[in-house]
Parts: structure tokens; C-alpha cells; sequence
């Protein structure tokens, strides 16, 4: 059986692993904090019972992919016997390049080291390390679980092998992989920020409140989800961690964070994450607090 670690046991990481666990592989769940650890298995076993409960997967199923993974604190440990490492880190360059360093000294030489980053060069990434051939982006969408698309993303070195079996792998984990070069951004990010950046514009500028805009996209253009409210679940520190990337990377105007964006970030108004962003979230209610400044 092949094992996967997975590098990172917030949001993004437990579902990841959850939907390598679900297709039979092994996984080794990375976090240096234990409580993270615990919370990440009680998320996805209450996911899996979700799941169960709408006739998605067999109740046996559950048992199953909660046996499939084991947790660690230690990198070493976990990654010494990987195929593949998924890192799932919180979206910091830094923070990657730092990590990526000790995969590539702890992992097996033949194994594919992965990120799950929605905008950091994976060119960039991969020269920190002595396999840059063997690096690519995996960039799962949140919900994992749910959302079918795979972003992966070749490197300047990652070689045609490395793309062929991250593509083939994805789709055994019943997920659309979609391969893209690496550009600021790639291609989901670069589309959906500077959109949810134009929408904050929109706010900011006071053309319409929060639920107005919200309504005309989701209406008028049938997304599922208004760009605020998304906005709120994607956390406003990553929209502008992002735009922020797409703006070094391009030094291009349109891709400037909106000042009210900046605002919120610094007042620690993230969205869900912190209860409150452009929406209230702490009482459980939808409050259109920040639109409230420009009516």
C-alpha cells in the first residue's frame, strides 16, 4: 500500500488526507501540534458520517478510512517510508520554502513532493530542494472532500513522469485533474481573486452593500456562492496573501488589494475563521456590518 503524508492538519490538510484515506491508501497526517491532530480526526469523521447519512458512502467505509490514518508530530518520522508528501501549510512562502528543506532531506529520494499552495511558484519552491524535477502543485479545492478539481501545477523542472502519475493519481482519487503551468496564481486564483478583489472594490467604493453584490453574482451569473461571502469562507488573509503574490508577480495595477481589504485583514476581521468578515458569522446570523460605513 502506498503511503501519502500529509504535511498540515487544518482545513485543507484533514481533507485531503480524508479523501486519500477514503480510496485505500495510507496516510500519515503531519501537525506539530497534537490538539490539531485530534481536532483534524474528529473533523473527518464527522464528515464521513455526513456523507453517510446522504447515501454518498457505505457506512463501512467510515471504520475504514479512519484505520487508514496514522498521526505525527514528527516530520522525520512520518515521511522516512512517503511515495508522496502533500504539504497543506498555512499559505507563507517562507514558511514553505523552510518546510520543503527538511522534506527533501527527511523524505526517500524517489518520492514526489507536493504542495498544495494556491499561488506560490512551485518553480520556486522546487530549487530549495535536490529534486526540483520531482516537485509539482497539487492544489486541491476546499471543500476536498467535495470539489472535484485538482489543480496541478508543473515547475520549471518538474519532469512529464512526475505530471503524468500526479494526474493519474488524482483521478483515482475521483477528483478532474487539471495540469497548468506555473505562473503568479495559476490559473483558479488568478481568475477568482482579482474578481472577489473587484467585488470588495464594488463595496468599498459604495456602489452596493454586501448582500447586494452578493445577490447580483450569484442571480445574475449563477455562481453557487457570492464573492464576498466566498471571501469569508476562503479567509480575507489569504485573498490578500494571494493578491499580494499575483501583484509582486505581475507588478500590474489590477492586481492591487483593495485598501478595504487591507483594513479588514489588519483589524483581524478573516472572514469565518475570526466569526466576523463581511459577514456576521459569531451570532449565527449574516449582518451586513461593513457595508454599513458606505450607505
Amino acid at each position: 500500500m502506498q503511503i501519502i503524508a500529509v504535511l498540515g492538519a487544518g482545513t485543507m490538510g484533514n481533507g485531503i488526507a480524508q479523501v486519500f484515506a477514503q480510496h485505500g491508501f495510507q496516510v500519515h497526517l503531519i501537525d506539530v501540534a497534537e490538539p490539531a491532530l485530534a481536532s483534524a480526526l474528529v473533523t473527518i469523521e464527522k464528515n464521513l458520517n455526513r456523507l453517510a447519512e446522504k447515501g454518498v458512502l457505505d457506512s463501512h467505509i467510515i471504520g475504514e478510512t479512519l484505520g487508514n490514518i496514522k498521526t505525527f508530530t514528527e516530520l522525520q518520522e512520518a515521511v522516512k517510508d512517503a511515495h508522496l508528501v502533500v504539504e497543506a501549510a498555512t499559505e507563507n512562502e517562507a514558511l514553505k520554502l523552510k518546510l520543503f528543506k527538511e522534506l527533501d532531506a527527511a523524505a526517500p529520494p524517489s518520492a514526489i513532493l507536493a504542495s498544495n499552495t494556491s499561488s506560490i511558484s512551485i518553480s520556486r519552491i522546487a530549487a530549495v530542494t535536490q529534486r526540483p524535477e520531482q516537485v509539482i502543485g497539487m492544489h486541491f479545492m476546499n471543500p476536498v472532500p467535495i470539489m472535484k478539481l485538482v489543480e496541478v501545477i508543473r515547475g520549471y523542472s518538474t519532469t512529464d513522469e512526475v505530471a503524468e502519475a500526479i494526474v493519474a493519481l488524482s483521478k483515482k482519487l475521483g477528483k478532474t485533474p487539471t495540469l497548468v503551468n506555473d505562473y503568479p496564481g495559476f490559473v483558479a486564483n488568478r481568475i477568482l481573486i482579482p474578481m472577489i478583489n473587484e467585488a470588495i472594490e464594488t463595496l468599498y467604493h459604495g456602489v452596493a452593500g454586501v448582500t447586494e453584490i452578493d445577490t447580483v453574482m450569484k442571480l445574475g451569473m449563477a455562481h453557487p456562492m457570492g464573492p464576498l461571502q466566498l471571501a469569508d469562507f476562503i479567509g480575507l488573509d489569504v485573498c490578500l496573501s494571494i493578491l499580494n503574490v499575483l501583484y509582486e508577480g505581475f507588478k500590474q495595477p489590477k492586481y492591487a488589494p483593495c485598501p478595504l481589504l487591507v483594513n479588514m485583514v489588519r483589524a483581524g476581521k478573516l472572514g469565518v475563521k475570526s466569526g466576523e468578515g463581511f459577514y456576521d458569522y459569531s451570532e449565527s446570523r449574516k449582518a451586513e456590518k461593513v457595508s454599513a460605513q458606505f450607505s
